[in-house]
C-alpha cells in the first residue's frame, strides 16, 4: 500500500488506550508510545490504569490494565476524556474499556483472543463484533497472536508462552505506523534493556518492526494520523511523573541546603515509586531506609531531622493513619521534615491503584490535640517537582513537619517537564546554633531549646551532641523558651498559639491567589491538587463561548493565601469540585463563613472535562 492508498488526516490531538491483561505489558507499551511521541516533539499526557491486584485471573474484567495517552500539537492539560483509538487485546479489556472511547472512533481487535472461553470470562453472551454492539465504531479485526507468531516462527531459543509476551510490541508497531511515529526510540530502548538476552531482545524488535509494516502493507485501514509536534518554550525536556519530580525536588532542595537527603519509608501504593527514584541516588549524598513498618519508617524520620539531616517520608492514606502518633511527636519537638501523602482510594485498604483526594481532613486535623501543620497540593506532575523543593523550605522556616498532598493520578502520569537551571533556585536558608561559654553555674548559659525567632516564630534546630546545646526533647507540655516539662495551663497555651502562629504566618510569604478569567462575575470554580488539568480546560471552554465563569487553584491548603477570603467573595456561586466527600468546600465554609458549595466525584477516576463542563452549564444555563 502506497501513501495515496488511505486518508491522512491532520489532527491537533489524539487520544490512544491500550488495554489488555495485567500481564500482556500494557503499561509498557503506552510507556514507549509516550517516550517516543515525546521525542518527537508532541505534549503528552498519561493516565496508567492497572489492577490493585498482582495478578488478577486472566481474561477477567478484574485484571484489566489499560494506558491513555493524549499527545499533541499544542499545550494539554489532561489525558484525555475519551480515546479515539481503542487497542483491545481481549474481550475483557474491550468491555472494560468501551465507554471510554469516543462513539464513531476506532477500536482494534486482537480476534485470535476472542474465544468462547474469554468471552465468557469476560461476561459477554454473545460476540460483541458480530451482535450489533459495536457498530457506532469504527471496528478493524488483526489476528494479532498468530501473526506475532508467525513472525518470530525462525526465532531459536524463544518459547511460544514468550514469543506471545512479545505481542504488545506487535501492537506497539501498529500504532506506531497509525501515527508515524519513527521506531528508534524503542529499538534504543530493547537493545540497552535485552542486551543480555539476545534472543528476547530480537523478538520484540522484530515484533516490533512486523507490526509497523503489517500496518504499511494490509489494506485494512483506510486512515493514518498526523499530529505535528507542539510549539513549546525552547529548553531542555524530559519526561517525567508526579513521584520522579518529587523524588528529584527532594534531592534538589537537599542539594540547596548543603545537606544530606534521607528518606525513611515504609512501601506502599502509589508513592513507593519515590522510594524507587531515590534509592539510585547515593552519589547525591542521598540515604533510603527501607522500614519494617509505617511507625518505624516515621520514627526514622525524626531521628534523621534531629540529627540535622533533610528528612522526608512518603506513604499514602493508611500509611498516615499509621504515622499519625509520630507526626503528632514532630509537631511537638518542632523538627523540620517533610511528609508525603499519596492519596488514593479509602477508607482502610480501599483502592490502591485508584485516585481520591479524600486525606485533606485527615492532613489538617487527623491527629490529637491542636496540631497544626503547613498543607501543601501539586496541581501537575511537573509541579510536584516545585512543590517539594517548597515543601522543605517551610519545613525548616517553621521547624515543623510539613505535608505535601498528591494523589494516585499525579503520582503516576506523565508529562513533559523543561529541565530548569539550578543557578536559577534559591538557596535553602537555615542555621543551626554553635556551641558557646558563658558564665552560668555550670560555666555556660543554658541553651533555650524554644526560644523563638521573632519573624518566622521557629525554634533554634540544635544539631545533638553539640558542646552547650544540651536540652529536653520529647512529647510532654513544654515550658515556653526553655523546653522544659510544664503542665502549667497558662505554658500549655501559650505554646499551642506560638505552633499555629508559625504555620499561620507562613501566609504573609505564599503567593496570593490567582484566578483564570475575569475577577468578579457570575461563578468562580475552586480546585486543588489534581483536578487542575480538568477544571482549567472545562473553564477555558466555556469562557471561549462566552460564559461568566472563573478558576482560582489553590496550591496552599495550610495557611490560605491570604487574599482567598477576598476573592471567594467576588462570585455570585463558588463550586469546587473534588474527589471526595466535599471537604475542601468544608474547609472554606467553616474558615470564611461563605456560601460554597461541593461538585463531588468518588470514582476512583478523575474528572473529566466534559463533567466539568456539563457542571459549568447547569448552572449558569
Amino acid at each position: 500500500m502506497n501513501e495515496h492508498d488511505y486518508i491522512i488526516e491532520e489532527r491537533d490531538s489524539v487520544v490512544i488506550r491500550f488495554a489488555g491483561d495485567s500481564g500482556d505489558g500494557m503499561q509498557l507499551t503506552g510507556t514507549q508510545f509516550t517516550n517516543t511521541s515525546a521525542v518527537f516533539g508532541n505534549d503528552v499526557s498519561t493516565m496508567p490504569d492497572f489492577p490493585a491486584e498482582i495478578r488478577a485471573p486472566t481474561g477477567t474484567l478484574a485484571g484489566v490494565s489499560g494506558f491513555q495517552v493524549n499527545f499533541s500539537n499544542r499545550d494539554i492539560l489532561t489525558p484525555g476524556d475519551a480515546a479515539q483509538i481503542l487497542v483491545a487485546m481481549n474481550p475483557a479489556a474491550l468491555k472494560a474499556s468501551l465507554s471510554d472511547v469516543e462513539i464513531h472512533g476506532t477500536i482494534i481487535i486482537n480476534t485470535d483472543a476472542f474465544s468462547q472461553a474469554n468471552l465468557r470470562k469476560a461476561g459477554y453472551e454473545a460476540d460483541p463484533r458480530h451482535d450489533g454492539s459495536l457498530k457506532e465504531y469504527q471496528v478493524i479485526e488483526v489476528p494479532l497472536t498468530s501473526l506475532n507468531r508467525e513472525a518470530l516462527r525462525d526465532i531459536e531459543g524463544l518459547s511460544t508462552k514468550e514469543k506471545d509476551r512479545s505481542q504488545n510490541f506487535f501492537a506497539l508497531g501498529l500504532a506506531f505506523w497509525m501515527f508515524d511515529r519513527p521506531l528508534d526510540v524503542t529499538i534504543d530502548w530493547v537493545n540497552k534493556k535485552f542486551a543480555k538476552t539476545p534472543a528476547i531482545r530480537e523478538g520484540n524488535i522484530r515484533a516490533l518492526e512486523t507490526g509497523y509494516h503489517f500496518g504499511e502493507t494490509s489494506r485494512i485501514f483506510q486512515h493514518r494520523y498526523r499530529i505535528r509536534p507542539a510549539s513549546l518554550p525552547p529548553g531542555t525536556y524530559r519526561k517525567v511523573t508526579g513521584n520522579t519530580a518529587l523524588a528529584m525536588g527532594f534531592v534538589t532542595a537537599a542539594q540547596k541546603m548543603g545537606k544530606p537527603l534521607f528518606y525513611g519509608t515504609y512501601p506502599i501504593t502509589p508513592a513507593s515509586d519515590i522510594l524507587h527514584a531515590l534509592a539510585p541516588l547515593r552519589n547525591f549524598d542521598v540515604r533510603t531506609f527501607q522500614a519494617e513498618d509505617e511507625i518505624a519508617a516515621m520514627g526514622s524520620v525524626i531521628g534523621a531531622a534531629f540529627g540535622g539531616a533533610l528528612a522526608v517520608t512518603g506513604t499514602s492514606g493508611p500509611g498516615i493513619a499509621l504515622k499519625s502518633e509520630g507526626m503528632n511527636l514532630a509537631v511537638a519537638l518542632e523538627l523540620p521534615m517533610v511528609i508525603v501523602n499519596v492519596q488514593r482510594g479509602g477508607p482502610s485498604t480501599g483502592l490502591p491503584t485508584k485516585v481520591e483526594q479524600s486525606d485533606l481532613l485527615q492532613a489538617m486535623y487527623g491527629r490529637n490535640g491542636e496540631s497544626p501543620m503547613a498543607v501543601l497540593a501539586p496541581n501537575s506532575p511537573s509541579d510536584c517537582f516545585d512543590i517539594a523543593i517548597e515543601a522543605c523550605r517551610f519545613a525548616v522556616r517553621t521547624m515543623s513537619p510539613v505535608v505535601i498532598l498528591s494523589d494516585g493520578f499525579l503520582a503516576n502520569s506523565s508529562e513533559p517537564w523543561m529541565i530548569p537551571n539550578a543557578d536559577d533556585i534559591a538557596p535553602i536558608e537555615y542555621s543551626h546554633p554553635q556551641g558557646f561559654a558563658g558564665n552560668g553555674e555550670n560555666g555556660h548559659e543554658p541553651f533555650l531549646s524554644y526560644k523563638r525567632d521573632p519573624e518566622t516564630m521557629a525554634r533554634p534546630w540544635a544539631i545533638p551532641g553539640t558542646p552547650g546545646l544540651e536540652h529536653r526533647i520529647g512529647g510532654l507540655s513544654k515550658a515556653p523558651v526553655t523546653g522544659n516539662v510544664s503542665y502549667n495551663p497558662l505554658h500549655h497555651e501559650q505554646m499551642v498559639h506560638d505552633r499555629a502562629e508559625k504555620i499561620a504566618r507562613l501566609a504573609e510569604i505564599i503567593p496570593e491567589q490567582e484566578v483564570f478569567g475575569p475577577a468578579s462575575g457570575e461563578l468562580l470554580l475552586v480546585s486543588w491538587g489534581g483536578t487542575f488539568g480538568a477544571v482549567r480546560s472545562a473553564v477555558a471552554q466555556a469562557q471561549r463561548r462566552g460564559l461568566s465563569v472563573a478558576h482560582a487553584h489553590v496550591r496552599y491548603l495550610n495557611p490560605f493565601p491570604r487574599n482567598l477570603r477576598d476573592i471567594l467573595g467576588r462570585y455570585r456561586q463558588v463550586i469546587v469540585p473534588e474527589l471526595n466527600g466535599g471537604q475542601l468546600a468544608f474547609l472554606l465554609r467553616g474558615r470564611f463563613a461563605l456560601d460554597i458549595q461541593s461538585h463531588t466525584k468518588v470514582h476512583g477516576r478523575p474528572f473529566t472535562i466534559g463533567e466539568i463542563s456539563r457542571k459549568i452549564e447547569q448552572v449558569l444555563g
